[in-house]
């Protein structure tokens, strides 16, 4: 089976890692899956006339409704949908958006949500039917390099501050731009650090926004215990987060508060000084990995699901 796999491809993007491992899922089944950034195609007819080019195209998937799935709407073979956090969290709010979300929804033969508080969000609001939306998390396989000095990799990220294999670094990784707020921890951050040196924030992704690395690098230049680093491969990062003390995340649209900014200097102290509880959440953690972001299971949803494309 020969299918179109329309995504926001910007590089070194959640997204982009998201959607090749699906493809690849798609592909070990034996389907051919062509990835493509959705912001190649201007309108709906252009990708409705990019299906219908021989040899055509048997079926199509997208990730978000509004920036890729629609533009499916005019195509003539069945797709599936794969609902993005973006989606639910800022497209809904707007009602043009909404408008075209569920046409999209409507028409898909089959949606996935990555959680099932998306899947009751979409449905609230798109009015979708239950049983359209299966919900599958996302699978995780870490990948982490073996020639990997911890020591090294913070050198290179501009970590500094005595014996850097004492300090205690809180891992930030994300693209630089509004939606992620890499700002939001740094002042909070730089306060706790000032009583206590060895805790440092280190943020660390690419450039998305030209502005905002702007700005965040101003900022960072002039606030003492964060530091800020470019990208680096994934293996790379997936050995500094098993060597981390803590890796943390925030966002705009997925609703951080005041309260939670209070809480987080607290909860990490409990963790720095509590042996105990650390390793109680590190060791349910990856129990919680294990359980519910099986590799295996999703690459057998989605297979499944892309049956029903035929």
């Amino acid at each position: 089976m020969k299918l179109l796999f329309l995504a926001c491809l910007d590089p070194k993007s959640g997204n982009h890692t998201t959607a090749e491992r699906i493809r690849s899922h798609i592909e070990s089944a034996g389907h051919t899956c062509e990835l493509r950034h959705a912001e190649e195609f201007e309108s709906s007819s252009d990708v409705a006339n990019l299906v219908s080019q021989n040899p055509q195209f048997e079926g199509a998937l997208a990730i978000h409704l509004f920036k890729a799935g629609r533009l499916l709407l005019d195509i003539q073979v069945p797709f599936g949908i794969i609902f993005g956090g973006t989606d639910i969290n800022e497209d809904v709010k707007v009602e043009t958006r909404r408008v075209v979300m569920a046409k999209v929804l409507r028409k898909a033969r089959f949606a996935v949500a990555f959680t099932k508080e998306l899947k009751k969000e979409a449905e609230l609001y798109l009015h979708s039917q239950s049983s359209k939306i299966s919900v599958q998390p996302q699978g995780i396989e870490t990948q982490a390099t073996e020639d990997f000095s911890w020591s090294e990799f913070l050198r290179r990220s501009g970590v500094s501050g005595g014996h850097v294999e004492r300090l205690h670094v809180f891992l930030l990784i994300c693209g630089l731009r509004r939606v992620k707020d890499p700002l939001y921890l740094v002042q909070s951050f730089s306060e706790w650090h000032s009583e206590n040196p060895q805790n440092v924030l280190l943020i660390i992704g690419p450039r998305i926004d030209p502005v905002l690395t702007d700005e965040v690098e101003a900022v960072v230049k002039r606030t003492a215990g964060v530091f800020l680093a470019r990208e680096r491969s994934q293996p790379e990062l997936h050995a500094a987060m098993k060597r981390c003390f803590a890796v943390v995340n925030s966002s705009i649209s997925e609703g951080m508060s005041a309260a939670i900014l209070e809480e987080f200097v607290h909860q990490s102290q409990r963790l720095l000084s509590d042996h105990e509880l650390r390793e109680r959440v590190t060791r349910n953690g990856k129990a919680y990995v294990v359980k519910h972001h099986s590799l295996k299971q999703e690459r057998e949803t989605y297979l499944r699901l892309v049956d029903t494309l035929h």
